[in-house]
């Protein structure tokens, strides 16, 4: 019986690009949306939306609607567990990731809540 490989090597694949990294790194310390990953990353909407289409399409990734945002979390997260294996294998120290702040400008209702209005 020949054992299929194919599925690994993907998963591989899909993750090897630095910044899909970074993006799990921040996704994994929790739900993030795009402009929390902006904010933290510095990368353009654009280029990040590019890369989360990707890890969801491999499935690593859901998504939950709020109004006009889209927050994300890893489908699967003892994706952690191998990221930071792969960190040990290669002597890499992951980042630590906080948590983003307000002062980040991030628009996202997470850090920007609406006002109340009282009536």
């Amino acid at each position: 019986m020949k054992i299929t490989l194919s599925p690994i090597s993907e998963l591989l694949t899909t993750i090897s690009a630095p910044a899909r990294l970074e993006i799990l790194l921040v996704i994994g310390a929790g739900e993030a949306c795009v402009c929390h990953l902006e904010a933290r990353l510095g990368y353009r909407q654009a280029y990040i939306s590019q890369h989360l289409m990707a890890l969801r399409q491999a499935g690593l990734l859901d998504s939950r609607r709020d109004g006009k945002y889209i927050f994300y979390n890893l489908a699967r997260p003892e994706l952690m567990d191998l990221l930071r294996q792969a960190a040990q294998i290669t002597g890499v120290s992951l980042p630590v990731i906080e948590a983003i702040s307000p002062e980040a400008q991030c628009i996202c209702p997470n850090c920007t809540p609406e006002p109340i209005v009282l009536k």
